[in-house]
């Protein structure tokens, strides 16, 4: 299901019009560092990995739909950054790369 869920999101990401050819090249390389984070964080707690993994494809399709709303964008992206608050001390990578994806997710024109 994780596996499934990352590639999801580079699907997305990859055929997604409405992304620069810039801004998807960023994503798509944010994604590779975080498919490595997370399948390190499954190691030990796999139902939180996948949780993460999906509240960031929640907001990739948000943050790239034809018509988004701020809002939603806004809500989805707050509940990535909830989504590894505990794992500041043991996994700081993950948190740095959440918030860079929501950064760049905020960024793509919305």
């Amino acid at each position: 299901m994780l596996t499934d869920t990352i590639k999801r999101i580079e699907h997305e990401i990859s055929y997604n019009k409405s992304i620069s050819s810039q801004k998807r090249n960023e994503l798509m390389k944010l994604l590779g560092e975080l498919k490595i984070e997370i399948n390190e964080l499954s190691k030990s707690d796999s139902d939180k990995a996948k949780n993460i993994a999906k509240i960031t494809e929640t907001s990739v399709q948000v943050a790239t739909s034809e018509t988004p709303d701020q809002e939603l964008l806004d809500n989805s992206l707050n509940g990535m950054k909830l989504s590894v608050r505990t794992f500041e001390v043991t996994h700081p990578k993950l948190v740095g790369l959440i918030n860079t994806i929501g950064q760049t997710l905020n960024n793509i024109g919305i």
